[in-house]
């Protein structure tokens, strides 16, 4: 499997976690010209931006470490501009997926939804 199918299986279980658990999947892959945003749904009234990083082991850290303030940055200016404006409930998530690969069969090991996942980083 190529990264891109990596990345793609990733949010696929992502977002099923994300409806299984109440969450409704509104958009993916969302592009603008200042980022993209993986997923984003609605949580009750809040709408949610999620980042979903896919990995096979965490020696390296934890999916969600990759998650820098330079790419929380960019999230948010492509939230607040997909919105329209910064004034409406919005949360910003991180969703790791953790994968194991048997020959050319990938299966899901573990996933970890990470909620309000920039809170206190942004300045």
């Amino acid at each position: 499997m190529t990264n891109k199918e990596i990345g793609n299986f990733g949010e696929d279980k992502a977002c099923e976690f994300l409806e299984n658990n109440g969450i409704s999947v509104i958009k993916r892959n969302y592009h603008a010209r200042m980022g993209e945003i993986d997923i984003i749904a609605k949580d009750g009234d809040t709408i949610v931006f999620a980042e979903v990083k896919t990995r096979s082991t965490k020696n390296y850290g934890t999916p969600g470490e990759f998650v820098d303030l330079n790419k929380q940055r960019k999230i948010i200016k492509t939230a607040i501009y997909y919105l329209g404006c910064d004034d409406i409930d919005m949360r910003f998530d991180v969703i790791e997926v953790m994968y194991r690969k048997a020959g050319d069969a990938v299966s899901l090991t573990e996933i970890n939804h990470i909620k309000n996942a920039f809170e206190g980083y942004i300045d």
